[in-house]
């Protein structure tokens, strides 16, 4: 539905608010477009990252939206934690939100030509984006992703400072002096590590147990050789179940994966991955690409044959096998299909083919 016509006869179509989000606060940009494709400040405005004051912001909204009719839309990037209590707000007052991946804004409001940044600038960024283009609507996943990435997350944390105490431990053991209390207590520390570690993955099972779906199609997953239920879950976690990744580019640059080169003229430098992205990702599938060539996984064992025999460097090939279990899982789960290691390749060449077209 139009709106009223502008002097050049150019009627609205639609409003945008642009959300840059932060910890402790909102900066929000409201525009509108018009059907000559212009677009055009509304307001901007600033309240704090709370619950309680979110009724303000629809307050503001509102009365910034003159033409009561046009469809508005909230956009907004994914930042963590922080983005989670506002969407839920707009989503549970049935209203559009938006929430992007941050690669996907940020190369956008490159594309604008803006050398300055600051959170106005970027919700004015995130206003237009949402009027320009069509982003996908935003939908909350089950409370059980959000209480398995807690998991994850503290199950990492353990093991970080399990090994902070074994490696403290290993240093005072081969100083020229060492103390016996303090190695009794770290041995102390590592053995309540082991036990929290140990009742968290017994949480996840029992967690798991409870929604039927979610754990089927982490079994599946499971099947790949080398992934076990920690990294599955990990992956499921961190990526909301693959939620908002529309191909496969957008995945592997979520994760860091992409490939960053270094050429210019005559001079050729270092290929490399860009690690800008989630490191938990890259992080858990450290072991299972060891263990996946290892154990013999026929798409995993080749890959990095074929990488070490044109680099001679194993790294790169575990680096490449880390890449490829990542599109596995994500292809395995967007069709929801059994892991067949014979055949199971042709789903990646399938998204692939569908990335490019």
């Amino acid at each position: 539905m139009m709106g009223k016509q502008t002097g050049n006869s150019a009627a609205l179509l639609r409003y945008c608010a642009g959300i840059d989000v932060s910890k402790d606060s909102l900066q929000i940009c409201l525009s509108t477009i018009d059907t000559n494709g212009k677009t055009t400040v509304k307001g901007t405005s600033k309240i704090a990252n709370k619950v309680s004051s979110f009724d303000g912001l629809l307050t503001w909204v509102a009365k910034h939206c003159k033409e009561k009719q046009l469809p508005v839309r909230y956009l907004m990037e994914s930042t963590g934690v922080y983005h989670e209590q506002i969407a839920w707000y707009l989503f549970q007052s049935d209203l559009s939100v938006s929430v992007v991946l941050p690669n996907k804004s940020k190369n956008y409001l490159k594309s604008l030509g803006h050398k300055s940044k600051n959170d106005k600038i970027d919700a004015r960024g995130l206003a237009q984006m949402g009027l320009e283009q069509t982003p996908t609507l935003w939908k909350p996943l089950s409370k059980n992703i959000y209480s398995l990435r807690m998991l994850t997350r503290q199950h990492q944390r353990l093991q970080e400072l399990k090994n902070q105490s074994e490696n403290q431990k290993h240093a005072i053991l081969h100083s020229q002096i060492s103390d016996k209390f303090i190695i009794k207590q770290l041995d102390k520390l590592i053995k309540l590590y082991d036990q929290q570690v140990e009742q968290i993955t017994q949480e996840m099972q029992n967690l798991l147990s409870k929604d039927s779906v979610l754990k089927n199609k982490i079994d599946q997953l499971c099947k790949i050789k080398g992934l076990g239920l920690l990294s599955v879950a990990t992956l499921v976690a961190e990526t909301n179940g693959f939620e908002g990744f529309e191909n496969l580019r957008q995945l592997v640059s979520f994760a860091g994966y992409d490939v960053v080169e270094n050429q210019s003229g005559l001079r050729s430098g270092k290929t490399r991955i860009s690690k800008k992205g989630n490191s938990r990702i890259r992080r858990i599938l450290f072991l299972p690409a060891f263990n996946a060539v290892r154990f013999g996984e026929p798409a995993s064992q080749a890959l990095f044959e074929r990488v070490f025999v044109k680099t001679r460097i194993k790294m790169k090939g575990y680096v490449a096998v880390q890449k490829k279990l990542l599109t596995l899982c994500y292809a395995l789960w967007k069709k929801d299909v059994n892991y067949d290691p014979l055949y199971h390749s042709q789903h990646v060449k399938e998204l692939e083919y569908q990335d490019k077209k």
